[in-house]
């Protein structure tokens, strides 16, 4: 886990600024009201805390991330840090949490719907999942296959999602939501135009 934590530590340096870029903000309002207050809350990938430290009103948030030196961050901010990889069983009790959020995640990894399993592990009954994808098949994306060059330019992505993909991998998830966000031209055409597809999903 070290090595990966390094990689992941030096891929935030040079790319966004340790994790502190929160790369399209329109999510963070979509993920505070279905979260609500009151709520424990576990962010996966938190990362330094850029997106995680806006959910901390009214609620205690544990922070998990592979990074330690932007978990040592996150901490500063009040966000309760937790180092393991999402890859692996989380060091967590069942059903001990009221809210998960999984925010550009679930492009990164090789088996997310193994994530997803330990997500539903780790959540309440009614419990909710909040989260955001890449839209890896809008306009810009097309665009750039055609020209021969890779759909996204992250080396970190391994999946592409669509909203049926996002549907596919949360089939055991209850009352789906699925909106687009981020984009200047997003309102002429959410699908092809948005940056990215978030959700909102209950654990039965």
């Amino acid at each position: 886990m070290t090595d990966l934590g390094e990689r992941y530590q030096e891929h935030h340096r040079a790319r966004r600024d340790e994790g502190d870029f929160v790369f399209v903000p329109q999510r963070i309002p979509f993920f505070r009201d279905a979260i609500g207050r009151g709520k424990r809350v576990l962010d996966l990938g938190c990362r330094s805390g850029a997106l995680t430290r806006h959910l901390l009103d009214g609620n205690s948030v544990v922070g998990l991330d592979v990074d330690a030196a932007a978990l040592e961050k996150a901490a500063a901010l009040g966000i309760e840090p937790l180092q393991a990889d999402v890859e692996e069983p989380l060091p967590l009790e069942d059903a001990s949490f009221d809210a998960v959020v999984a925010g550009e995640l679930f492009e990164h990894l090789r088996f997310p719907d193994a994530l997803v399993g330990e997500i539903s592990r780790v959540l309440r009954p009614r419990g909710v999942l909040v989260g955001s994808v890449p839209n890896a098949f809008r306009i810009q994306s097309r665009l750039r296959f055609v020209r021969g060059r890779p759909p996204e330019d992250d080396p970190t992505h391994l999946r592409m999602f669509s909203p049926a993909a996002v549907r596919e991998l949360l089939a055991g998830f209850e009352d789906l939501q699925l909106t687009y966000v981020g984009g200047r031209y997003r309102r002429v055409h959410p699908r092809l135009l948005a940056r990215d597809l978030v959700f909102r999903a209950v654990r039965p």
